[in-house]
């Protein structure tokens, strides 16, 4: 049986003059993953659909210029502090910080230059039975307004029944905030666009949301509102429902609250999609509180992927584990902040149903 293997090629250099790498992790049985040592971007996760064709099922942009500039967080690392904190302020222990605004007058992502923009330490690996690659970030004390120096690893690891893994470790010197993910644009079918895509989501709550994406009060029942995802259904079916909140949004731009995971450390299944005619099928687990859908409501072909496919509204959906947005501003969501002697510990899965 084929053995996974692990290889590096170069992808170009960074703005600042850094050489960026390209790794391929290969799980020997049919699915390999590309991830570039540039804001750690998941660059192509080829899966096999039923019948045997390979395709990647992420967005991706043909060089690094392109992802330096325009990129739209396609497949990222996001972090210090993923999603929004509002106005770009938050109060830790009696002491306010701020972040550099770059969404409509809050901070997105971890502010404009975020670790999606930097150049991560790459190293394989050496683990039984899977393809890793370890990432490694250090993010000094001030970065983004953030106060103290943050250590970050994320492995990504994929095995042999083609799961791919993202672990994410981080430690500090000084109490923070934090909040990461990946930034994954999926399209399963590589069709124009994912209205056809079956999603579930694996929750009973979501978080209503501002004009600006800010949670507005707490969660609320998805019973009965254009957000019950509980039993799959198309995309296109779940945009076209009359909702005010996916109106203003121009589609899915919200986070579910997950139901409990049976452990601390323990994935549990965070979400489904499944692809027309059930080619190839996505689950996501995660130990992670929440999930950021978001249906690609800002892709308006300004992106162009390999072989000039143009990425127009609603080409993918991100399925983005994380804690909540603007936590660091509400005492009632679960906890971002992070203290010396901790260790943040995440997990999330893609696995693929269809290739057992």
């Amino acid at each position: 049986m084929p053995r996974p293997t692990v290889h590096r090629l170069p992808f170009g250099t960074a703005p600042g003059g850094t050489a960026v790498d390209l790794w391929r992790l290969d799980s020997g049985t049919g699915v390999h993953a590309e991830i570039l040592t540039y804001g750690g971007i998941l660059h192509r996760l080829v899966v096999p659909d039923t019948r045997g064709r390979a395709a990647s099922v992420v967005l991706s942009l043909p060089t690094l210029d392109q992802y330096a500039e325009k990129s739209r967080y396609l497949g990222a690392l996001v972090g210090r502090y993923a999603n929004r904190i509002a106005h770009g302020r938050f109060t830790l222990d009696g002491t306010e910080h701020r972040i550099p605004v770059n969404d409509r007058g809050h901070a997105l992502h971890g502010g404009p230059d975020g670790f999606d923009r930097r150049v991560w330490h790459a190293e394989p690996a050496r683990e039984d039975g899977c393809a890793a690659l370890r990432l490694t970030l250090h993010s000094p004390d001030g970065d983004m307004g953030f106060p103290g120096a943050l250590d970050v690893t994320a492995t990504y690891r994929l095995d042999g029944a083609g799961t791919l893994a993202l672990d994410w470790s981080a430690a500090t010197d000084r109490p923070t905030v934090v909040n990461l993910t990946n930034h994954a644009y999926f399209n399963l079918a590589e069709g124009p666009d994912i209205l056809g895509h079956d999603l579930a989501v694996d929750a009973d709550a979501y978080l209503p949301v501002d004009t600006a994406g800010i949670p507005a009060g707490g969660p609320q029942p998805v019973a009965g509102t254009a957000f019950d995802l509980t039993a799959a259904r198309s995309v296109g079916v779940a945009l076209a429902r009359p909702d005010r909140q996916l109106r203003e949004a121009g589609g899915l731009d919200h986070c579910w609250v997950l139901r409990p995971s049976p452990g601390r450390h323990t994935p549990r299944r965070a979400a489904r999609l499944t692809a027309p005619g059930g080619l190839r099928t996505l689950e996501v687990w995660t130990t992670e509180p929440g999930l950021q859908v978001y249906t690609g409501n800002q892709l308006d072909g300004s992106l162009v992927g390999p072989g000039g496919r143009v990425y127009g509204r609603h080409a993918a959906v991100c399925l983005e584990t994380q804690h909540f947005p603007d936590a660091p501003n509400r005492p009632d969501f679960p906890a971002t902040v992070l203290r010396p002697g901790e260790v943040l510990a995440s997990r999330t899965e893609y696995r693929f149903p269809h290739l057992s």
